[in-house]
């Protein structure tokens, strides 16, 4: 994801003004040879860059929501993927945008810290981040899970402050785990909650603890959906289903599988909504070539599912896939629980 981060960052700054370059189109030598070919229009790259194509995250449609796409609008954080709103603490800013998602579905929506107005004497940091459980390489099936191997698998130079607890913010129950660095003087909070098969995380630190527990406070005017829990539920009402591994024999009536014609070794991980009458309707690359995106979603167009049934009535269904190459070996949590 760093790599990715960074030429990322690298495409932005060729973007920008002070990289612009005119395309100069070199015209064929009046030598009289009609028909001779003409040089194709060049553009200059600054000297010492060196451009490298990656994969990104696309969807196959722009109105239907995908986690990325928050937005902060009037010092307010809106999530509709997520169904959050978060309103941000007076006197905090974001200053950066996150990098795009990793192969294994971690999100950053949202990094904010004190703007030049704030009045506190010891200052912090707020960040919103989301893990796709159906990709995620650890092993945990929930939020609550996950907190859980957070403390157990804590570094020697950090300190347990309150082991993985329960707590209600904004009417919901979230997984809280406090831990601190005796080094830095640093104090973490770390609170999660599962929506749409994702734990929502928020990272609270500072050396001052009881602005940790202002923040806290602020954060129970969060807007959140009914069905967020720690241990996550399967949705329905206004949005799908969520089901992981729903793609399997049972449950599949006809698959056609892409075909990758120029690159075929990285991982291409999916999510897909399946509609009432079992046809994909809703395709989400997190990682993807454009010659992949196309491939996958031109097969996907081709495959029919049974519909899910919820008392008796079809429901859309929310659920992940994974083409090409794995990027990870799959792990149970009985085998990683061995190994310290």
């Amino acid at each position: 994801m760093c790599y990715r981060f960074l030429f990322s960052l690298l495409l932005l700054e060729l973007c920008s003004p002070a990289w612009s370059q005119d395309v100069r189109t070199q015209n064929a030598p009046k030598n009289g040879c009609e028909g001779c070919a003409t040089v194709k229009p060049t553009t200059k790259v600054p000297a010492g860059v060196i451009l490298v194509k990656s994969a990104s995250s696309s969807a196959s449609d722009s109105v239907t929501p995908v986690p990325e796409t928050g937005e902060l609008t009037d010092h307010t954080f809106a999530n509709p993927y997520f169904g959050l709103a978060y309103r941000l603490p007076p006197d905090w800013t974001k200053n950066y945008d996150g990098p795009p998602p990793s192969d294994s579905g971690r999100y950053v929506l949202l990094q904010l810290s004190p703007a030049d107005t704030f009045k506190g004497s010891v200052r912090g940091s707020i960040l919103i981040t989301a893990q796709d459980m159906f990709f995620t390489p650890l092993p945990a099936a929930n939020a609550l899970e996950l907190i859980k191997y957070s403390e157990k698998h804590l570094q020697a130079d950090y300190k347990v402050e309150v082991a993985p607890r329960e707590i209600k913010i904004a009417g919901r129950s979230f997984a809280v785990f406090e831990y601190w660095s005796p080094v830095a003087g640093l104090h973490w909070y770390d609170l999660a909650i599962q929506i749409r098969c994702h734990t929502l995380e928020v990272v609270l630190a500072s050396r001052d603890q009881k602005l940790l527990e202002s923040l806290i406070l602020d954060m129970d005017k969060m807007r959140l959906p009914a069905e967020a829990s720690p241990t996550g539920t399967t949705g329905g009402g206004n949005v799908p289903v969520c089901i992981k591994d729903y793609v399997n024999d049972g449950n599949v009536i006809a698959r056609v599988d892409p075909i990758f014609t120029e690159h075929r070794f990285n991982p291409v991980p999916v999510r897909i909504i399946i509609d009432t009458e079992g046809r994909v309707k809703h395709v989400h690359f997190l990682s993807a070539f454009p010659d992949q995106a196309k491939a996958v979603t031109d097969a996907l167009g081709r495959w029919r599912f049974k519909p899910y049934l919820r008392d008796a009535r079809p429901v859309e269904v929310e659920t992940g896939v994974m083409f090409g190459r794995a990027p990870y070996p799959k792990t149970s949590p009985a085998e990683n629980s061995t190994t310290e």
